[in-house]
């Protein structure tokens, strides 16, 4: 019987216990949460069997499903909690800072790198789902640098959920979740922040908004304790992003105040090739 520790049972360290629970039932979870009354509903739901502060140390795995901004102080302490036969990976959104703060820790061999596309706008251990992460892609970064039989539980891990397996350089992977991640969630914080400011004057604007506004402004209902410290964490790819998006912004802008209605629909042609691209990846 395998143990595994999960420090973080919201929607991601939560839908991982629904799904491990599923496949291997027969391995023990703990878990623990800083917020009381996310660690009581973890229990309560079953997430876990058993609420501990700190993994044992003879525990096969320990995921840490926490906001980035917390997750090199907690790699270092619970790699110093456990066993030479421990591995331990984070689900963290950025990967450059996290695995340069690691390249010369003397227990690097016991951590991997991971992060699973996959989550919604919900957040807390209520929002888990035990498919989330089914058939879904799980980056993974630097996996060179870990220990060879440590590996072979990852695999066997990442086998059960079901996942898509890619292998990023963490500069890279956060160049790239700037631009197709952070920057869909700014525009839609932006989005319903205007939208809000709007209401304002006009009470009745939410009666007229559609399917069209609620899929675009969806993720502004995304927590802003795990996404405040992202866009910080990618603070120089973020700003790129932006720049970019503002750019193309400005230009839409002008097109549609001079009257260009050539240009405006050439632009929106252009934008709709987005869907082969999407269409590919279905």
């Amino acid at each position: 019987m395998k143990k595994v520790h999960i420090i973080g049972l919201g929607l991601l360290g939560g839908s991982f216990a629904l799904a491990l629970k599923k496949s291997r039932p027969d391995w023990k979870l703990t878990g623990f949460d800083k917020n009381p009354l996310h660690l009581e509903t973890a229990l309560r739901m079953g997430l876990i069997g058993e609420k501990r502060e700190r993994p044992d140390s003879d525990t096969s795995l320990v995921v840490l499903a926490t906001p980035v901004d917390s997750l090199y102080a907690l790699l270092d302490q619970t790699l110093g909690q456990v066993g030479p036969d421990t591995l331990v990976m984070d689900f963290g959104s950025t990967k450059d800072q996290l695995c340069r703060q690691m390249a010369a820790h003397p227990k690097r061999s016991q951590y991997l790198a991971v992060h699973p596309i996959a989550g919604t706008e919900n957040s807390g251990p209520q929002a888990a789902e035990e498919k989330l992460f089914d058939g879904k892609v799980l980056i993974l970064c630097e996996m060179e640098k870990t220990d060879v039989q440590l590996k072979g539980l990852a695999y066997e891990v990442f086998e059960a959920l079901n996942m898509k397996l890619r292998f990023m350089d963490p500069v890279d992977h956060d160049l790239h979740l700037a631009f197709v991640s952070h920057l869909s969630h700014v525009s839609s914080f932006v989005l319903g922040k205007t939208v809000l400011d709007k209401t304002r004057d006009e009470k009745n604007i939410f009666d007229m908004a559609g399917s069209g506004f609620a899929s675009t402004v969806r993720l502004a209902k995304s927590s802003p304790d795990m996404w405040a410290p992202i866009f910080f964490e990618n603070k120089k790819n973020v700003l790129e992003a932006l720049d970019s998006y503002l750019e193309h912004l400005s230009h839409f802008r002008n097109l549609l105040a001079q009257g260009d209605a050539e240009g405006l629909h050439q632009e929106m042609t252009e934008a709709n090739k987005i869907r082969d691209i999407l269409d590919l990846r279905d």
